[in-house]
């Protein structure tokens, strides 16, 4: 099987809800969760690993990607962030 090696910015947020850090990627739509920021920032790169190793294994990658935004070029780069910030919204909710 042939290696291939790229380099891409993913852009990904981190939260913590109490003590728990979760690390989420919208352009791939996955996350993860550890004890501290420095193990979510580790496992993120775990599961995106993961994440593409399992979807060229299924043959899926290409369509996954597509429909997350993705664009092919020389190579696949990912949906631009523009924005990542608190949004105020009103809601009346009965």
């Amino acid at each position: 099987m042939k290696t291939m090696k790229i380099d891409v910015d993913i852009p990904v947020s981190i939260y913590k809800e109490d003590d728990t850090f979760i690390a989420y990627c919208p352009v791939l739509d996955i996350s993860t969760s550890a004890s501290s920021a420095e193990k979510v920032r580790d496992r993120f790169h775990q599961v995106v690993e993961i994440f593409f190793e399992e979807t060229i294994k299924k043959g899926t990658l290409e369509e996954n990607l597509l429909n997350y935004g993705w664009k092919k070029k020389k190579t696949w780069t990912p949906p631009a962030m523009i924005s990542c910030e608190p949004e105020k919204v009103s809601l009346s909710l009965s």
